[in-house]
C-alpha cells in the first residue's frame, strides 16, 4: 500500500522552508535535507490532494539524471544518506524521498529550455512569431520540433504566484543584482554565471532528449535550476528531468498540429482547464480517477526512461 507524505514532521533538523513540492532542512552550515512530498502545483498553485509515489518519483527520476549528466556539470549532490542525518523515528519519512545536498546560492531564474513548440511558447509564436523575445520561423505548428533547442528563462515565483518569462538580458540583469555578494572576490560575476547556465542547460537537455528517444520518449521542454558555491562554481541543483519540471510526450503517440499525450502533470492541467478556477489559491479537489491515472504516469515516466522499477512503498 503507498503511503503519501503531504508536509514532512522533522524535529531533529531546523525546518528552513516548504517550496511547492520540497520541505527543505538544514543539516549543517554547508548541508541541507531536501524531503520531496507528495504534493502536486500546478499553475503554480498547491492543490490539496497529494500524489501517491510522486515524491519517491521524483527523488529516483533526478538521482538518475543527476548521476547520468555529471560529467556536463556538477551537482548538489554528496551521498549521505538521509537516513543518517534524522532521528530513528523519523526514517520512514526521509527513505527513498529525500536528498542531502550542498548548500549552495541560488541563481534567481529558471533556466527553461525549448526543444518543441508546446504551452506558452506556442501561445507567444502564435502572437509574435517569436518566443520570448527568440525569433523562429514561420509556418510551425503547435508541438513542433524547433529547429534547435532554445533557452527561455523565467522568473521564481513563490508559491501562489506565477513564474514569467524573461529575456536573456532581464536574466543576466537579475543574476548580477542578486549574486554580487556571494561572488565578491571569486573572479566571476553573476552575469557570466547566467551564460554559463544558458549553455550547460541547452547540454543538459540536449544529451537528455537524445538518451530519452532512444526510450521512445520525447522531452519536449524542461526546466533546470543552477546554484553557485563559494569558489563561483556553478552547480546543477533542486531537481533534474522530472515530470514535474518537463514535459514527456510518448514518441509513438506524438504528431506535429495537437498537444501529445504525456506523462507528466498535463494530465492534471487538461482537467482544470475544465473547471470554473482562476488559477488562484486555494486550488480545486482532484477527483480519485485523475489522482490514480497522474500516480500511474509519474511511476510509468520513471520505469520507461530508467528501465528500472520503482520499489514497493514501505
Amino acid at each position: 500500500m503507498s503511503t503519501t507524505l503531504f508536509e514532512s514532521s522533522i524535529s531533529s533538523l531546523p525546518l528552513l522552508g516548504r517550496g511547492k513540492v520540497r520541505d527543505i532542512y538544514a543539516v549543517d552550515t554547508d548541508k541541507l535535507l531536501i524531503v520531496t512530498s507528495d504534493r502536486l502545483s500546478a499553475f503554480d498553485v498547491v492543490l490539496p490532494d497529494p500524489i501517491p509515489d510522486k515524491g519517491r518519483v521524483l527523488t529516483a527520476m533526478a538521482g538518475f539524471w543527476f548521476g547520468r549528466l555529471a560529467h556536463i556539470i556538477p551537482n548538489q549532490l554528496t551521498n549521505i544518506d538521509p537516513e543518517s542525518v534524522v532521528s530513528a523515528a523519523e526514517r520512514d519519512q526521509v527513505r527513498g524521498r529525500a536528498l542531502v545536498v550542498k548548500r549552495l546560492q541560488p541563481l534567481p531564474i529558471e533556466a527553461v529550455v525549448r526543444g518543441y513548440l508546446i504551452g506558452s511558447g506556442w501561445k507567444d509564436y502564435q502572437a509574435s512569431g517569436a518566443v520570448c523575445g527568440i525569433a523562429l520561423p514561420a509556418g510551425l505548428q503547435q508541438a513542433s520540433r524547433l529547429p534547435s533547442p532554445i533557452f527561455t528563462p523565467a522568473t521564481k515565483a513563490d508559491v501562489g504566484d506565477h513564474d514569467e518569462n524573461i529575456g536573456f538580458d532581464d536574466a543576466q540583469a537579475r543574476c548580477a543584482t542578486a549574486l554580487s555578494e556571494v561572488l565578491a572576490g571569486t573572479g566571476t560575476n553573476g552575469a557570466a554565471l547566467a551564460a554559463q547556465a544558458r549553455t550547460a542547460a541547452i547540454a543538459l537537455y540536449s544529451e537528455a532528449a537524445s538518451y530519452a528517444a532512444g526510450r521512445g520518449i520525447i522531452i519536449a521542454d524542461t526546466k533546470f535550476e543552477f546554484g553557485v558555491d563559494a569558489s563561483g562554481t556553478l552547480h546543477l541543483i533542486d531537481e533534474a528531468l522530472t515530470p514535474d519540471s518537463s514535459r514527456f510526450w510518448p514518441a509513438d503517440s506524438y504528431r506535429e498540429g495537437i498537444s501529445p499525450p504525456s506523462y507528466d502533470k498535463q494530465y492534471v492541467r487538461d482537467y482544470l482547464e475544465t473547471l470554473d478556477w482562476d488559477k488562484r489559491a486555494p486550488g480545486p479537489h482532484l477527483p480519485t480517477e485523475v489522482i490514480e491515472r497522474t500516480a500511474a504516469k509519474y511511476r510509468e515516466a520513471f520505469e520507461k526512461l530508467t528501465g528500472l522499477r520503482l520499489g514497493a512503498s514501505a
